[in-house]
């Protein structure tokens, strides 16, 4: 796969755009390396980047070191949905019934199964499963901007690096939760460890957003990413092609987006049986390993590219990532569009052996609710969110994998408890960024249902006990994948870096 580059330059003027910050109006030199895959590119018999779908060659050729840590006796699996723009937790999981006007909002609480919790009223399907589910009302962290948010969130860490820039993923950032697991768990199936998908966090200018890959791990090491949701520049938000829908103008034409799940078909003519025959196969592959690491070890790419041919015939795995033709009632279980799709591929695929995959619930700030936030999370945000995340716990429930599998649900931040308007850029009225609280959703993995750690005070607007921060949500993903408490990964000269910088949450088991 060969890697993509943004050409140099500078943003257009934003100053119109209340979400951009003036200090991150600059487009990065070059888009990070990183693997990636889209329908176009079909993947031949033998090529490496099947084993990493669509992962980078140094990524492919790995040394074997890289996975000798991964011996994690743990069969856990982790989906981290992350809800990229900062769900409002005082509309969704929080609500403040008995606060003034302008903090309230216009949702009403409903009582969940559990008596005690309530929920926003437009969220009725999580709401009857809330004996599979418990929340975190406490989570907190200093930033309000996106960037910063995204790289705590993701990383699970509260302090920024120490070169850290909103404009650009640096070298030096913290490297991301997906990408330690993917060093640090063994594949599975000839799977990797780790996957984000459908696409990459992309802002509407073009600027990749920090926090997603390795940083001071190394490219080699970033994420596999699935993008069967291509960066696009249309300005639609949401769950496409029902629920597409503008900041602005509320609902919006998704002309041009296309949920693309991957292809892992044969070349034309080339049957099963007859791969192995192929003499032109070994030729391919042969000369994609000088090109790609004159340095790797023969046996090491021997055993990807067995790994290659053994994914590329599997059918259950060509399987998972055909969603967008998977049996209707499954389709409008999960609901059929691309917040649908993703949590059913993500399913899928921890069903076929991925550890954890990370869910990015609508492009770069779909949940940036600055205006028009009561129709916009009524009518395009709630229905398929609601609907996708009550089929995955259903479905993981009846498989017998939820108590194996952990979900959690988050974005950057949450929202200003004080209702605010923009009459310049909305028509209604919305709510600003706020990392100071967030409300973070838990199910599985040994989660008991139907609890509530940590609360917020009388406007939703700080902790009112219990506190928790990113490092602790972190480490609740970290033990649950059965990473020891002193694991570390090593950099080139085999310094260690400790991965936990916190301990699990506690009162969710």
């Amino acid at each position: 796969m060969k890697s993509r580059s943004m050409r140099p330059g500078t943003l257009p003027h934003l100053a119109q755009n209340p979400c951009v910050r003036s200090s991150h109006m600059h487009r990065p030199r070059h888009q990070v390396v990183h693997p990636s895959l889209t329908r176009r590119t079909a993947i031949q018999a033998g090529s490496i980047g099947i084993l990493g779908l669509g992962m980078n060659h140094l990524t492919a050729l790995r040394e074997a070191s890289a996975t000798s840590g991964a011996t994690s006796p743990s069969e856990m699996s982790v989906i981290y949905i992350f809800l990229s723009g900062g769900l409002s937790q005082l509309d969704s999981f929080d609500l403040k019934p008995d606060a003034p006007d302008d903090v309230r909002g216009e949702f009403r609480p409903i009582d969940t199964a559990t008596p005690g919790i309530q929920v926003c009223e437009h969220l009725p399907m999580l709401a009857a499963r809330s004996e599979k589910w418990s929340l975190v009302r406490s989570l907190t962290h200093p930033y309000n901007e996106h960037s910063e948010g995204h790289m705590v969130m993701l990383s699970g860490r509260s302090k920024l690096p120490p070169t850290f820039s909103g404009a650009k993923p640096m070298p030096e950032d913290w490297p991301s939760i997906a990408a330690i697991a993917g060093d640090q768990l063994a594949p599975r199936n000839n799977l990797p460890p780790a996957v984000i998908l459908p696409e990459k966090l992309i802002h509407a200018t073009g600027r990749v957003i920090p926090g997603q890959f390795a940083g001071e791990m190394g490219s080699n090491r970033d994420p596999w990413f699935i993008e069967a949701s291509p960066f696009h520049s249309n300005t639609s938000k949401g769950a496409y092609p029902g629920y597409a829908f503008h900041h602005q103008h509320g609902k919006h034409d998704a002309k041009g987006l296309e949920f693309q799940a991957p292809n892992l078909s044969l070349p034309e003519g080339l049957h099963a049986k007859r791969l192995k025959l192929r003499m032109d196969l070994l030729e391919h592959v042969e000369r994609q390993r000088r090109d790609l690491d004159r340095a790797a070890r023969t046996e090491t790419f021997d055993r990807y590219r067995q790994g290659a041919i053994s994914l590329l015939t599997d059918q259950k795995i060509q399987q998972a990532f055909d969603v967008v033709n998977a049996d209707a009632k499954e389709q409008e279980r999960y609901g059929r569009n691309s917040f649908g799709w993703s949590l059913l591929m993500a399913k899928r695929l921890v069903e076929a052996g991925v550890r954890l995959v990370q869910v990015n619930l609508g492009n770069n700030e779909t949940w940036d609710t600055h205006g028009n936030i009561f129709p916009h999370l009524k009518d395009f945000l709630y229905p398929p969110t609601d609907r996708a995340v009550s089929a995955l716990l259903d479905d993981l429930d009846e498989r017998g994998m939820l108590e194996n599998t952990l979900i959690v649900m988050a974005g950057e931040f949450g929202r200003t408890p004080k209702i605010s308007r923009l009459p310049q850029f909305y028509a209604l009225p919305g709510r600003d960024h706020w990392g100071a609280v967030q409300t973070v959703f838990f199910a599985g993995g040994g989660v008991k249902g139907g609890r509530v750690v940590g609360s917020s005070d009388k406007t939703g607007g700080y902790p009112a006990d219990n506190p928790q921060t990113p490092e602790n949500m972190a480490a609740t993903i970290y033990e649950t994948l059965g990473l020891a408490p002193t694991a570390a990964w090593t950099n080139d000269v085999n310094r260690p870096h400790h991965i936990y910088h916190g301990t699990a949450m506690p009162g969710l088991s």
